[in-house]
């Protein structure tokens, strides 16, 4: 098993997402052989940015990343200090105002879990095949 960790307050959003890409990234190169080919790297990569900007976006703008390989899979941990559950939305295709997000997520991954930490925020985890 493998596991990194990194934890952000994002004062900007858009750097804060695209920071994790690259932790996500780095993190995906350093798990040797097999290597995770580049579909299942841009799939993770892709869930990481979704979560990381649900957390600024709802979860009142920090966050935590913890990224886990396990045999088959890669697992995706996202923390936030907003007890607010992720919610399916009707997507927004004509004022842009989101809906695709969550829905994605729970696609792309196997299985996602949404637990409540004690201190009142979450973990979304979503455990994605590699």
């Amino acid at each position: 098993m493998t596991t990194t960790s990194t934890e952000r307050t994002a004062l900007r959003p858009l750097s804060a997402v695209a920071e994790a890409r690259r932790v996500t990234r780095a993190f995906l190169e350093t798990l040797g052989q097999p290597a995770v080919d580049m579909e299942h790297a841009d799939t993770v990569v892709l869930v990481v940015s979704e979560l990381v900007t649900n957390a600024l976006r709802h979860g009142g703008g920090t966050y935590r990343l913890r990224l886990t390989a396990r045999p088959g899979t890669i697992e995706v941990a996202v923390d936030d200090s907003s007890p607010k559950m992720p919610r399916l939305r009707t997507p927004d295709l004509v004022g842009g105002t989101g809906g695709f997000g969550w829905h994605m997520v729970n696609d792309l991954a196997r299985d996602t879990v949404v637990t409540p930490r004690p201190d009142g925020g979450k973990t979304v985890l979503a455990r994605l095949p590699w």
